[in-house]
């Protein structure tokens, strides 16, 4: 099952998505291996005993291309289409199923905000196939926004644009920062509007539609098999264990009680690398519910996601979680934690020993624990961060949250701060850009901290330039900062794709100065402060 083909190979020219060539790249192993939903309509519904539903996409009126990542693109082996409109965008619109495409809509279930919820599963997105890449890897392409599936409940699956163009933004955003995460391959505009209640206050009104083309070797979730357990299915929980360990972890070997452990283990150790790196650049997903953590340690599910602009540990994008702030920035490694508690208690059939379950979760605690330490010593430009750096740490957070200060700017322009013992200058004048405030003594209070700080740093005895550039290579100048994704989307509304387009060039080079788009590394502007979509978001879309 999981021989590659030998005429793949990296390298391999680009082919038309429409190409019969690339039929023979296909391989839908999901559909081939696991039990499907016996009903072939889209009506909601529960379904038993199934990891997936038949599904198939919507037409929609127009189908246009708005915007393509050619590194996804090159990775998949597909050519950029000529055009705006044609097959290939027929295909990626939903109006097109080609020949070896077996497209389905998967079940799960979940826990939102601490709850369980029940049957969740696929509303509007719909895997299209899976296929085997150029680099003999195994990838799949999904349909997010492409019409009605049974686990839809009363929704239409649709996807409106400000959430396509997001989800499309930042999931290549977080690719080039070095945070797992799935991709995103094409944004396509529907033609068509949709109907949504951007603030849940009864004033619904019609948007644009839109359809995003997300890639991953994977969609499965801890939801995935919560769903299972919950309804007592348990021959179905084993082959999806034994399907994503064959599939997705084959190095674990043959799938047996001492290889579920250790494949908990690895999903723990997966999901505090990837919580690190989110809080190493100030993200926040917005809405951890179990059917949105990947089995396979990966950022999905882009919806009302935000950017850490103040610092503040208890910022949330999400205007639902306003009130309790259950997965704001501060709270998300303790989140992913419970997050695996449940899937531990959904794969304790597969895991008999409560101590395996128990060691894995220990596992992701060591890991968070060691990645954020040695994360924070890169950020700040220490050597060897150890214990005793554990209050120098401690006093900045404290101190970043005295006056507004923006993360990205202030850690980017940390590395400016002269180190020497002799310097008179003011240590914060480097800092100055981070500030909210417009007054020349913002940044005062750091003052303490900064001679501290640069006591330590001196300490090391690195080259101030080496030190610089160590530095700026985990402190990004560049973030898709919610106010930048909304002038896209305003302006891909009005039918100007340059903004979009210029913004994913740049955001492809994160770490870079490139001077000629200094106007994009700047802090959010105060008009941006309270403005639908450029500060919280609700989950509409």
């Amino acid at each position: 099952m999981n021989d590659i083909p030998r005429h793949l190979q990296t390298g391999s020219p680009l082919l038309d998505l429409c190409d019969p060539q690339l039929a023979s790249r296909f391989d839908n192993s999901f559909v081939r291996e696991l039990p499907a939903d016996p009903l072939r309509q889209d009506f909601p519904r529960p379904v038993r005993n199934a990891c997936f539903s038949h599904v198939r996409p919507a037409a929609v009126a127009a189908p246009e291309l708005l915007a393509w990542a050619d590194s996804v693109g090159e990775l998949l082996g597909i050519a950029r289409p000529q055009s705006v409109t044609g097959p290939v965008v027929d295909v990626l619109g939903g109006n097109l199923v080609l020949p070896g495409m077996q497209p389905y809509a998967a079940r799960y279930g979940g826990h939102q905000f601490g709850n369980w919820a029940g049957q969740l599963g696929d509303g509007r997105a719909m895997t299209l196939m899976e296929m085997i890449s150029p680099d003999g890897q195994r990838r799949e392409l999904q349909l997010k926004g492409a019409g009605r599936t049974p686990y839809s409940r009363r929704a239409d699956g649709r996807a409106v644009l400000r959430s396509s163009v997001r989800e499309f933004l930042c999931s290549e955003a977080m690719h080039y920062l070095g945070v797992p995460t799935t991709r995103a391959l094409s944004l396509v505009g529907t033609g068509e509007p949709v109907e949504r209640d951007m603030f849940y206050d009864g004033n619904a009104e019609d948007e644009p539609g839109a359809i995003v083309c997300r890639v991953a070797p994977s969609f499965v979730r801890f939801g995935s098999f919560e769903i299972l357990t919950s309804n007592d299915e348990l021959d179905e929980l084993k082959r999806l264990a034994d399907y994503v360990i064959t599939t997705h972890y084959p190095e674990l070997g043959t799938p047996s009680p001492e290889v579920y452990a250790r494949w908990f283990d690895e999903i723990c150790r997966r999901t505090a690398i990837m919580v690190a790196e989110w809080m190493r650049v100030g993200f926040v997903h917005g809405v951890m519910n179990t059917d949105n953590m990947s089995i396979l340690g990966l950022t999905i599910d882009y919806g009302p996601y935000g950017w850490l602009e103040g610092y503040d540990l208890g910022w949330t994008p999400n205007t639902t979680d306003a009130q309790g702030r259950r997965y704001c920035y501060g709270r998300q490694p303790e989140i992913a934690q419970w997050n695996l508690l449940r899937l531990a208690g959904a794969l304790s059939p597969l895991i008999p020993d409560r101590a395996d379950l128990e060691a894995a979760i220990n596992t992701y605690g060591r890991v968070y624990g060691e990645c954020s330490r040695r994360i924070m010593g890169d950020k700040l430009g220490l050597l060897d961060i150890t214990e005793d750096d554990d209050a120098l740490v401690e006093d900045l957070i404290e101190a970043l949250h005295v006056a507004e200060t923006d993360m990205t700017l202030f850690f980017r322009h940390l590395a400016d701060v002269p180190v020497d013992p002799a310097t008179n200058s003011l240590l914060y004048a480097p800092l100055r850009p981070a500030f909210y405030a417009d007054d020349a003594d913002a940044g005062a209070h750091l003052s303490a901290w900064l001679r501290r700080y640069a006591e330590r740093v001196h300490r090391d005895g690195e080259a101030p330039g080496m030190r610089r550039a160590r530095m700026n290579r985990v402190n990004p100048k560049y973030v898709a900062r919610n106010y930048l994704a909304q002038l896209a989307i305003d302006a891909l509304t009005m039918g100007d794709r340059s903004v979009l387009n210029r913004l994913l060039s740049v955001l492809e080079h994160p770490y870079d100065e490139q001077p000629e788009h200094e106007d994009l590394a700047l802090r959010r502007p105060e008009w941006a402060r309270h403005k639908a979509g450029c500060s919280a978001l609700s989950c509409s879309s």
